[in-house]
C-alpha cells in the first residue's frame, strides 16, 4: 500500500479528519480536495505546519488527478438539512453531488478504498456501489460507529469503567430506525445483565441505574444536541475515521460496526446499513451476524426497510 489517502471535502469535518489522521501517525501522505480551494489550501498549509510536533506527514490540497496511487478515499462531501426541507430532497441533493464526483475520483483512484462520511451515509454507501461498479468491500460507510462510540461513552459513565473496557454497538440505519443490541453488549466479556452480580467489593464500582431506552434516545439524539449548541460535530466522527483508516492499514483484521451493502445477511438484501465487518487492507472482508434477540432483529428489519423506501423516492 502506498499509505496515501485522499479527503474530498475539506469543511470542519474534513479537515478534523486530516488533523486526526496526521495527529495519529496513520499515513504518509494525505490529499484535500474542495470546489473551495483556498479553503483546502488553508487547511492544508495549518495542519502540515504542525507536523514538527506531530508525526511527519505529507499534506496538501490538489485536484482529483492527485489522488492518484490513494489507497483510501474519504467523502466528506455533501450538504447539511435547511430549515424546512423535507429528508429526500436532503437525500437527492447529496446524492447529485455524489453522482457529479464519482466519476471523477474513480478515474484517477480505481482500485482505493472508499470511505463514506456524508450523510445519509447508508444511501450514499449504496447509491456508490450501484453508479460505480466498484465491489462492495471497497465502499465503507461511518454508518452506527459514531452512534457505537456515543453510546459507550455514556455507558462508561454510568458503569464507572474505562471507555475501552465497554464493547456495545448500535446497529441498522445511522438515523431513526438505529437501535441498540443490547444482547451483545459486554463489559471486559461480561454481559451487562450480570455485571453487578460479579462485582465482590459491594460499593468498590459505583453503577448508576438507567433505562435502556432512555440511553437508547440520548445516543440517537446526542448528534442534535451537539448541533444546537457549536454548530456542528466533528471529532466524534474524526475519530471514527481515524479507526477505520488505521484498521485499513493494520496487519490485523478490526471489527466494526460500518455500512456495506447486505446480501442476506439477516435475510436483508439490496440496502446498505451497519453490521459488524472485519475491516483491514482488502476493505471489508466479511460480514459477522452476531445473534439478535426477535426484537433486535426486527428493528434490523424496520431499519432495512426504512432506507429502501427513501431510495425509492429518489433518483439514482
Amino acid at each position: 500500500m502506498n499509505n496515501k489517502v485522499t479527503i474530498i471535502g475539506a469543511g470542519s469535518v474534513g479537515a478534523t479528519i486530516a488533523y486526526t489522521l496526521v495527529a495519529t501517525g496513520s499515513v504518509a501522505e494525505i490529499v484535500l480536495i474542495d470546489v473551495n480551494k483556498p479553503k483546502a489550501e488553508g487547511e492544508a498549509l495549518d495542519i502540515l505546519q504542525s507536523t514538527p510536533y506531530l508525526h511527519p506527514t505529507k499534506i496538501y490540497s490538489g485536484d482529483y488527478e492527485d489522488a492518484a496511487g490513494s489507497d483510501v478515499v474519504i467523502v466528506t462531501s455533501g450538504v447539511g438539512r435547511k430549515p424546512g426541507q423535507s429528508r429526500i430532497d436532503l437525500t437527492q441533493t447529496n446524492v447529485n453531488i455524489l453522482k457529479s464526483i464519482a466519476p471523477e475520483i474513480v478515474k484517477h483512484a480505481p482500485d482505493a478504498i472508499y470511505l463514506f462520511v456524508a450523510n445519509p451515509v447508508d444511501v450514499l454507501t449504496y447509491v456508490f456501489c450501484q453508479i460505480t461498479g466498484i465491489p462492495k468491500s471497497r465502499v465503507i460507510g461511518t454508518g452506527t460507529t459514531l452512534d457505537s462510540i456515543r453510546l459507550r461513552a455514556r455507558l462508561s459513565e454510568l458503569y464507572s469503567v474505562n471507555q475501552k473496557q465497554v464493547h456495545a454497538y448500535v446497529l441498522g440505519e445511522h438515523g431513526d430506525t438505529s437501535f441498540v443490541a443490547w444482547s451483545t453488549a459486554d463489559i471486559s466479556g461480561i454481559p451487562l445483565d450480570q455485571y453487578e452480580q460479579t462485582i465482590s467489593q459491594k460499593g468498590a464500582l459505583e453503577v448508576t441505574p438507567y433505562d435502556r431506552e432512555e440511553v437508547a434516545t440520548f445516543v440517537r439524539k446526542s448528534g442534535g444536541q451537539i448541533i444546537a449548541g457549536k454548530g456542528a460535530t466533528f471529532y466524534g466522527i474524526a475519530a471514527c475515521v481515524g479507526q477505520i483508516v488505521g484498521s485499513i492499514y493494520s496487519s490485523a483484521y478490526t471489527i466494526l460496526p460500518v455500512s456495506t451493502v447486505l446480501e442476506g445477511e439477516y435475510g436483508i438484501s439490496g440496502v446498505a446499513l451497519s453490521t459488524l465487518c472485519a475491516i483491514g487492507n482488502e476493505g471489508i472482508v466479511t460480514t459477522l451476524t452476531p445473534k439478535l434477540s426477535d426484537e433486535e432483529l426486527a428493528k434490523m428489519h424496520k431499519s432495512a426497510e426504512a432506507l429502501k423506501a427513501v431510495i425509492a423516492q429518489i433518483e439514482i
